[in-house]
């Protein structure tokens, strides 16, 4: 069995992790052969772009964030992104894939992705790729699976992040705003916030007034320590208004999306309007993919690695691994196409406005 790996869409700690882990089983115990695809789908359009991967480029990397294969999140083969008299333009060249993926003599694809990647990995399947995946993204927003592993390490980043935030904003009584990652999930605001003791968290799937989080400012204002702290997800957005863009999809050719951004700042202004603290947005950004996965990013991504040679090995293609409680199991690779969110009446959402937590509705 002669089968290519590639990751695509943004990086996340426990790729290494993961690649570590369907390397070394493959090759120790079912004696498969294994091709890095390099930049995600780029690998498989672009030539000179795949190597072999072996044990030996396996090893150490297992604590390292990142990915030793690359990976784009503009190298859709559906929508390409070519120049053409100097202008870029989106182009359909999966017949040049599916080309590629043959002259590279694979028995199968092992995509790790995002809901993009493994969309893809989908509809190529639909064309005669054989094709399994294992599912990765901090935003922790893919349907098909509990937990996604990437999301256990921005966590830890995210709520590190508050914990700061509140000493320095208890020393000059400020409102800080922390605006971190999550697309249109708020997973990663929700569980940083109430882990690190935020006053308010503002979500997507909860649109805010500016009302509310005012009041619960102004409340805390009678301390003797009047600070606050806000967590915001990039994609919230006020009730009757719209998500902050930073830039718009036509100006990504190749990626089809918006690029989310400034929602922290959207808020600030808003409150800057009502209340006389001194308020400061910190954007988390890039900072809560990169680094040294967790122990437990570390072991989910091992997991998924192991489980998906059990796929390849069954002929269960056109299937991704997915965390189901506490086991890991195949579910189709169409699931992939669904997206996740926060539920506004969880049980997590709930304690923590029993706690006295904001939300802004």
């Amino acid at each position: 069995m002669r089968l290519g790996v590639l990751t695509g869409g943004g990086d996340c700690p426990g790729l290494n992790a993961l690649i570590r882990g369907v390397i070394k089983r493959g090759t120790t115990e079912l004696k498969y052969e294994f091709v890095g695809i390099e930049n995600g789908y780029q690998g498989l359009v672009e030539p000179e772009m795949a190597h072999p991967l072996t044990l030996a480029e396996t090893r150490g990397i297992l604590p390292k964030g990142g990915t030793i294969l690359g990976t784009s999140n503009r190298a859709n083969p559906f929508q390409y992104a070519v120049k053409e008299a100097g202008k870029w333009v989106e182009k359909d060249l999966t017949e040049v894939a599916l080309r590629r993926y043959r002259e590279l003599s694979l028995d199968g694809l092992i995509a790790v992705g995002g809901d993009g990647t493994l969309c893809i990995a989908s509809r190529l399947a639909e064309l005669g790729m054989r094709a399994v995946g294992c599912p990765k993204t901090i935003d922790n927003d893919l349907s098909g699976t509990d937990q996604t592993f990437g999301y256990d390490t921005a966590r830890a980043i995210c709520t590190e992040a508050v914990d700061r935030l509140h000493t320095t904003a208890e020393s000059h009584d400020r409102v800080m705003i922390l605006e971190v990652m999550g697309r249109n999930a708020g997973f990663l605001a929700l569980d940083s916030g109430i882990a690190g003791g935020a006053d308010v968290i503002v979500i997507p799937e909860i649109p805010y007034r500016v009302e509310p989080i005012v009041e619960k400012i102004h409340r805390r204002a009678i301390r003797k320590r009047s600070f606050t702290i806000i967590v915001v997800s990039e994609g919230a957005f006020p009730a009757g208004g719209t998500q902050a863009v930073a830039q718009q999809a036509e100006e990504i050719p190749g990626r089809g999306v918006v690029r989310l951004g400034g929602a922290g700042k959207v808020l600030a202004d808003q409150l800057a309007e009502h209340i006389e603290a001194e308020i400061r947005v910190t954007v988390l950004g890039h900072l809560q993919r990169g680094g040294s996965p967790t122990a437990a990013d570390r072991l989910l991504a091992t997991r998924f690695g192991c489980k998906v040679l059990d796929l390849v090995r069954d002929g269960r293609w056109s299937h991704m691994v997915a965390l189901k409680g506490l086991e890991v199991v195949p579910v189709p690779l169409s699931e992939s196409r669904k997206v996740r969110s926060v539920d506004p009446n969880a049980e997590l959402v709930r304690f923590a406005k029993s706690m006295g937590t904001s939300f802004g509705d």
